[in-house]
């Protein structure tokens, strides 16, 4: 294992780019779709604070397209599916802990984290997105210099916004992004554009758009390294979703789209 992929491994099971103490755990010695089809159970994670996608409703339960995707995934494996929130900046880290089977939470598939995990999908694509409220007199991005921006601890958005040396407030979740945004506790925020904008409508929350460059990215399953025979059945669950309009009803019901 070269010093490099050891680092990465430390490093974002921590949630962050900065060197951890956290403990690593061996890539598995036999796959693990075995052990799940014993069991039963799927465990799968997310923040549980990124609405429309994943969050808790007034009943306590986690709803939203990421569960419903998950647990339909799990179904058509012969798995029930247990749904566990843990805070995103160490999401990865949980799984290389085995504290759950895979994260359905809407990470987007970067270089760096399939460096230490293994990606089923993409199962969905958005763009990144700058909010800012109506009248701001921050209209640019060569602007955002000058400018407080929030965006969510240990998401790719994160480090994006720091490499281009702006000041950064960070914050554990969507909802709470949007309302320091709407309170002007931040100038801007860095987002996925179709979760932002979702949320910001359900709540009628007014919001402005700064115009920039960016690319489509994929939103990536994420289980353990050395699981080829997991990723495969969960890749063809997830195939035959899409083919048999399972897919399209669940990103209706959800996004009002279909994301593919």
């Amino acid at each position: 294992m070269t010093k490099r992929r050891i680092f990465l491994k430390t490093a974002i099971a921590a949630g962050s780019l900065a060197l951890s103490s956290i403990a690593i755990t061996a890539p598995a010695m036999a796959d693990e779709l075995a052990t799940l089809k014993d069991k039963g159970v799927m465990r799968i994670a997310m923040s549980g604070a990124y609405p429309p996608f994943n969050f808790v409703n007034d009943k306590n339960e986690v709803v939203g397209f990421d569960p419903a995707i998950g647990t339909e995934i799990a179904k058509r494996m012969g798995l029930e599916a247990e749904i566990v929130t843990t805070a995103w900046d160490g999401i990865i880290g949980g799984l290389l802990a085995n504290k759950y089977d895979a994260i359905v939470g809407s990470m987007t598939i970067t270089e760096e984290r399939d460096e230490v995990v293994d990606f089923v999908g993409p199962y969905y694509t958005t763009k990144r997105a700058i909010f800012t409220n109506p009248g701001s007199e921050f209209t640019s991005i060569d602007q955002l210099g000058e400018a407080e921006i929030g965006v969510t601890l240990g998401e790719t958005h994160e480090e994006w916004a720091r490499e281009r040396g702006w000041k950064i407030r960070t914050y554990k979740g969507l909802p709470e992004l949007l309302l320091e945004l709407q309170n002007g506790r931040v100038d801007a925020i860095v987002n996925d554009s179709i979760a932002a904008i979702l949320a910001m409508g359900e709540k009628d929350q007014d919001y402005a758009t700064i115009d920039f460059e960016t690319a489509e990215f994929g939103a990536g399953i994420a289980i353990r390294e050395g699981n080829p025979e997991l990723g495969a059945a969960m890749q063809a669950a997830l195939d035959s979703m899409m083919e048999d309009g399972t897919y399209t009803d669940i990103a209706m019901e959800w996004i009002g789209a279909d994301i593919r």
